[in-house]
């Protein structure tokens, strides 16, 4: 289990860390709007972690054909926990040199947003001290490899039940 685990994991995490720094890139070219951001975000992480299904199928498949419910969450999980830490640890070789710019293209395009739909200036005012506190925590590494390993990890846990569901084979009692 601990080849498949690692094996799938890291492929996983190359492929979340590749379009997790073109998905800002994008961004930050204004290629991409930071209005859709977020699904293009999801998606490439349901992309990644797409590899937590043919680890499970592996580890099913090397097994005799055979994998419980729980054997398969618990392999899907653990090849989304070594996929989370290479994202995480992607994001901070990449914070030092495009992080900053872009929570600041973020912000200045959330402010601009709520000014555009009539957002009254009290409640702006109040968002863009949110904000302002929200980046000066996320300078803190601790607090940012926690916040980046809680966007992926959640949804690694939601793709390796999937993957059991579907891929769960019991073993055939002998007649």
């Amino acid at each position: 289990m601990k080849k498949i685990v690692i094996t799938f994991g890291l492929i996983s995490g190359v492929i979340a860390a590749a379009l997790m720094w073109l998905l800002v890139t994008l961004l930050l070219s204004k290629a991409l709007d930071f209005d859709n951001g977020e699904i293009f975000g999801y998606a490439t992480m349901i992309v990644a972690l797409s590899m937590v299904f043919f680890g499970v199928k592996s580890y099913r498949d090397n097994n005799g054909g055979h994998i419980g419910f729980w054997k398969a969450v618990q392999v899907g999980v653990l090849i989304s926990l070594v996929s989370a830490v290479c994202y995480a640890a992607s994001w901070e070789l990449y914070y030092p040199t495009k992080g900053g710019e872009f929570l600041q293209q973020y912000t200045s395009h959330y402010i601009e947003k709520m000014k555009q739909e009539g957002t009254p200036p009290e409640e702006i005012e109040a968002t863009s001290k949110e904000m302002d506190g929200f980046v000066e925590m996320y300078k803190n590494p601790v607090i940012r490899i926690a916040m980046t390993l809680m966007e992926i990890l959640p949804v690694g846990i939601i793709v390796s039940f999937i993957c059991a569901a579907l891929l769960r084979r019991k073993e055939l009692l002998p007649a």
